[in-house]
C-alpha cells in the first residue's frame, strides 16, 4: 500500500466513511434541525484533503441507503481515486439471489456487504433464515459483513455470527454504545461476548455522535474505547471517522485526534494495527 505513512511507516486507513450527492440520490435519514449541519452534498474531494492532513493514506467508502444503484456508483468512484482502498456496498439480503446480485456489480475494489439492521423493527432480524442465507453467499463471495447494530441487537448479532463461522463480522460504530448517558452495561457485557468469536473486529467509530455533541472529550469516550479495546484486541479494532456523519459533533481531524488519544497507551505495534493493519486483515485491502 502507498499513501500517507503512521507508524513504523505503514498506511493508515480510515476504515470508515461516507460521501452522498443529494441531487443524485437523497438521504432520508438526515432529517430534522440537529442533523441540518449535514444535509448538503459531501464529496471525495471534500475528504482528501482533510485525511490528508489527518495522516490518513486511504479508506473505506462505506453505503449509505439500501439503494443497489449505490454500490456501482461507490466502485466507480473508487476506481478513479487513490484515496478509497475499498467500498462496503449493499445488496438485498433478503432478494432471493445474492450471490447473482453480488456478481452483476461492475469490478472494482469490493471488500463488502452491509445492511442498516439498526433500522430493523425486528431485534431479531439477523436470526431469520432468508437473512442468514444472504450472509452465506456474502461469506461465498469472500466479503466481509458490516454489523450496523444497536445494543438490543447484539444477541442476535451474537448468534449469527456463530452460525457463520466462515464469514468475517466488522461491527461498526461500537453497536452505538449509550454514551451520553454513561451506561455500559448491559453494552460491554454483550460486545464481549461478540468479541470471543474470532471471525468478529470492531470499527472504533462513530463514538463522538453517540456522546454529548456539544461537550465531549476524550475521557468521555475512554470508557467504551477500552471495552472494546481490552474485548476484541488492538489487532481486532480499526479506527474509522465516520465523515461526514462525525460532523455534527466533531471535525475530521478532533475525531483522528480523539482515536489517537484513546490509544495513547498501546505500543506502536498495537497503534499501527488500530491505525491500519486490522483493517488491511479484515477487508484484505
Amino acid at each position: 500500500m502507498s499513501g500517507v505513512s503512521g507508524v513504523n511507516g505503514v498506511t493508515r486507513v480510515d476504515a470508515h466513511h461516507h460521501v452522498w450527492d443529494l441531487g443524485v440520490r437523497d438521504q432520508p435519514w438526515i432529517t430534522g434541525q440537529r442533523m441540518a449541519p449535514i444535509r448538503r452534498d459531501f464529496s471525495l474531494a471534500d475528504l482528501a484533503p482533510l485525511a490528508r492532513e489527518a495522516g490518513i493514506g486511504r479508506t473505506i467508502l462505506v453505503q449509505t441507503v439500501p439503494d443497489p444503484a449505490e454500490t456501482p456508483e461507490f466502485l466507480a468512484l473508487a476506481a478513479g481515486s487513490d484515496l478509497v482502498a475499498g467500498v462496503v456496498g449493499w445488496v438485498d439480503l433478503t432478494g432471493g439471489d445474492v450471490a447473482g446480485a453480488l456478481a452483476d456489480l461492475p469490478a472494482g475494489p469490493l471488500v463488502g456487504i452491509r445492511h442498516g439492521v439498526q433500522a430493523e423493527p425486528d431485534a431479531s432480524w439477523l436470526c431469520r433464515p432468508d437473512v442468514r442465507k444472504g450472509l452465506q453467499a456474502v461469506a461465498d463471495a469472500g466479503l466481509v459483513f458490516d454489523l450496523l447494530t444497536l445494543p438490543h441487537q447484539l444477541p442476535a448479532a451474537i448468534e449469527t455470527v456463530r452460525a457463520l463461522p466462515g464469514l468475517t463480522f466488522v461491527l461498526d460504530h461500537l453497536s452505538k454504545p449509550p454514551i451520553a448517558s454513561g451506561e455500559l452495561e448491559p453494552w460491554a457485557s454483550a460486545v464481549r461476548t461478540l468479541a470471543a468469536e474470532p471471525n468478529t473486529f470492531c470499527k472504533l467509530s462513530g463514538m463522538v455522535t453517540e456522546a454529548p455533541w456539544q461537550d465531549w472529550t476524550a475521557a468521555t469516550l475512554r470508557p467504551y474505547a477500552e471495552v472494546v479495546l481490552d474485548a476484541f484486541g488492538p489487532d481486532r479494532v480499526m479506527f474509522g471517522s465516520d465523515w461526514p456523519v462525525c460532523l455534527l459533533a466533531a471535525s475530521y481531524a478532533e475525531v483522528v485526534t480523539a482515536a489517537a488519544d484513546l490509544t495513547a497507551g498501546l505500543s506502536p505495534g498495537e497503534r499501527e494495527a488500530v491505525f491500519g493493519g486490522s483493517a488491511v486483515r479484515a477487508y484484505r485491502l
